[in-house]
């Protein structure tokens, strides 16, 4: 089993887990591997370090490196590991979907919008429809969504109406494996 760490073109960091490399690339020239935040399919495989089991390994005592330059020392070659990953999170102008998000900057808004699934009624093309009924005392008031064109959604507003417009990407929708 091969876990590898993938990456779309919004910058969303995610895990696949595929039987082997070549399963890998033939799911991706399929278009069956997507982003689980957008569904954008353009995927490209992000370096990852191997884990390795160095259990049996002591770490040298102090002194025992005499010969070997310090990290930062001049001479000694630069540390590729961050001393400090801080991700910035910005909306995608077209979109409004987060990117560059850190993987717990996108977990935490799949669990909130699978709370706004969990807990809202899906009244789907009837959605402004709806909306009216239960502000004009017409229907009993729940929490709804559904679609809406850009329009419906103006219109509502000018009603006195409240909307919001809530992207629920493919991942909401099911559970991640």
């Amino acid at each position: 089993m091969k876990v590898l760490n993938l990456q779309c073109a919004r910058q969303h960091s995610f895990e696949g887990w595929f039987a082997s490399e070549g399963d890998f690339q033939t799911q991706l020239a399929r278009g069956l591997v997507e982003c689980p935040m957008c569904a954008d399919k353009s995927i490209q495989k992000m370096p990852s370090a191997p884990r390795l089991n160095l259990g049996g390994h002591q770490a040298p005592a102090s002194g025992s490196d005499e010969g070997s330059p310090k990290a930062g020392a001049p001479g000694s070659a630069p540390s590729l590991l961050p001393q400090h990953h801080a991700a910035a999170s910005t909306a995608d102008a077209a979109t409004g979907v987060q990117t560059s998000a850190s993987p717990a900057e996108q977990a935490a808004f799949l669990k909130a919008l699978r709370h706004v699934v969990a807990n809202t009624e899906d009244v789907g093309e009837r959605f402004a429809d709806e909306a009216r009924r239960m502000h004009y005392g017409d229907a009993e008031a729940r929490s709804i969504r559904g679609q809406a064109s850009v329009r419906e959604a103006v219109e509502l507003m000018e009603e006195g109406i409240e909307v919001m417009p809530l992207p629920l990407p493919a991942a909401v929708k099911e559970t991640l494996q």
